[in-house]
Order: C-alpha cells, then structure tokens, then sequence
C-alpha cells in the first residue's frame, strides 16, 4: 500500500471520505480543495498515488494530470481520477492525458482499497526508483557562467542531493556530469528543488534518456538490492 497520497477536490466531502478511507489502512495523506495549489505541492513534494477530481477550476483534473505527466517528481506516480460521469469521451481524454484508474461517485470504501491494490505494483516500482542511496561521487555543474563542483551525498533513479563549492537559484535547471563509475561520466540536466545550508543542493534529473536513465540505474541497481538486504 501507498504511504502518502495527494488528493485533490473541490469539494470538501468528498477529500474527507477518501481521506476517512485511507487513515482507516494506515496510510497517509495530504487533501487540497485548491486545485492551483496541487501544482505547487506536485512540484516539490514526490507521493506514492494521486487522487484528482476531474470537474474543478481551473487546472481541472485532466490539466493536471497532463502537468504532472509533463515532467517533475510525479511523472510517473499512479493517477486515480474521480468522476460522477460515465462519459466515455471525458474517460478517452484522461487516459489519454495519463491518468491509470476511475473512480466513479457515489465514492465507495472498497472501491477506494480496490484501486490502491490494483496500483500496488507500479507504486513499488515508483518507490525503488526513488529510494535514496547513500553515495558519494564526484559532481560538476553548470548554469550558464557558473561552474560549480562537489559530491553527492545521496542518489536515486530520479536525482541526488549534493554538497557543492556554491548553491544555485531554486528552479534552476543545471548541466550535471556524475562520475559513476571508472568510465566517462553520465552527463544530464538538473533542476534545483531544495537547497540546505551555504553548500547543499537537492536535485531532480529532468527529461532522462534512455541510456542516461539506463547508466544510473545500472550503478544504482546493486546498492539498493545491497542495502535491501
């Protein structure tokens, strides 16, 4: 089961019964009323699944769920879309924007449970690829004039936190070379999402290649299987 869902709905009874549903199993979670403020705490915070009304204003839920599968922490993190309608042609759209399941009102418990079984399997994948490692590596980074070096402290499939010579702006999308390994380094762009202290970045990799995503994973894979034991 998930540890710390989103969920998103103009309509405050009904965030409070999905959110009745999933303390009553123990999970966590986080209910916005404000669809403008999903996309704020969609870009800064990874969660495990992500409930979205579909009739809101403005972003509605089809908006969002084609902003967060743009890019960001929570490309890849299962999208429950709620709906009073079956409506074949508003169902066509959401998939087509990424959303994974429907949930249709009347809004059920054991439909709530049955959808966050059905999504079990991509939300485990989602959290090995976000596991954190601890690693260190040697780290260049540039933005423009600004050349910084320094190392990782951690890392995962989907970005690293790094102690640096200097901090760059929050948003800011830099180019990374990791030294992963003996070979030539993994270079890709970075987008600054936290910043601790004088000297420590977290950093989200952006728009990953099939070999870059391939070459982090392949140094990652044995650390995490090393450290689940």
């Amino acid at each position: 089961m998930p540890s710390r869902v989103l969920v998103v709905d103009d309509d405050a009874a009904t965030c409070e019964l999905i959110q009745e549903v999933l303390r009553s199993v123990d999970i966590d979670s986080l209910a916005l009323t404000h669809s403008g403020q999903a996309v704020t705490c969609l870009a800064r915070e990874k969660f495990d699944a992500v409930f979205l009304d579909v009739h809101m204003p403005k972003p509605d839920g089809i908006e969002l769920t084609k902003k967060i599968r743009s890019g960001g922490l929570n490309t890849s993190t299962p999208i429950l879309v709620i709906t009073g309608e079956d409506d074949r042609a508003l169902l066509a759209r959401a998939f087509a924007a990424g959303a994974n399941f429907f949930l249709f009102k009347p809004i059920a418990k054991h439909d709530i449970l049955r959808l966050l079984r059905a999504t079990k399997d991509s939300i485990e994948s989602e959290r090995r690829r976000f596991r954190r490692i601890k690693v260190s590596c040697k780290v260049s980074i540039e933005s423009g004039s600004t050349q910084l070096t320094g190392k990782t402290l951690d890392m995962s499939v989907g970005g690293m936190f790094v102690q640096a010579s200097d901090v760059l702006p929050m948003g800011t999308v830099a180019q990374v070379k990791i030294h992963v390994n003996s070979g030539p380094p993994v270079s890709l762009a970075a987008r600054v999402l936290r910043i601790s202290g004088e000297d420590c970045m977290g950093m989200h990799f952006e728009s990953l290649t099939p070999q870059q995503n391939q070459g982090i994973q392949e140094f990652l894979l044995p650390l995490v299987l090393a450290k689940a034991d």
